[in-house]
């Protein structure tokens, strides 16, 4: 007589529930950057077409921030390490960097 195996038990992983939540990559209102430049920016970096990236320099500019996009952490902060390395506005004279993006947990 043979005995029924018992069933195996397997251990998950620990997630980290932080690292899993979506995020939003949001770009931040300033005086110093021009909307021809935030319509480059978004084009050259997340493949905006003009008039989206129009409609978000828009808002940026109305409301003080816009949504980039939602997404991981790490994608958030890639973006967001681009978008602060793309370089001052050279139609701005007094502009002398990038503009600033933040990311937050997506609620």
């Amino acid at each position: 007589m043979t005995t029924p195996s018992l069933p195996e038990i397997v251990e998950q992983p620990e997630v980290n529930e932080e690292l899993e939540q979506p995020c939003h990559l949001i770009l931040l209102d300033d005086d110093l950057h021009t909307y021809q430049y935030v319509i480059r920016m978004l084009g050259d970096l997340f493949g905006y077409s003009r008039e989206k990236a129009f409609g978000i320099a828009s808002v940026v500019d109305s409301q003080g921030q816009a949504i980039l996009m939602t997404a991981s952490k790490d994608e958030c902060l890639l973006k967001q390490d681009q978008i602060h390395a793309y370089g001052p506005d050279p139609l701005m004279e007094l502009c002398q960097g990038s503009m600033s993006a933040i990311v937050e947990p997506a609620a």
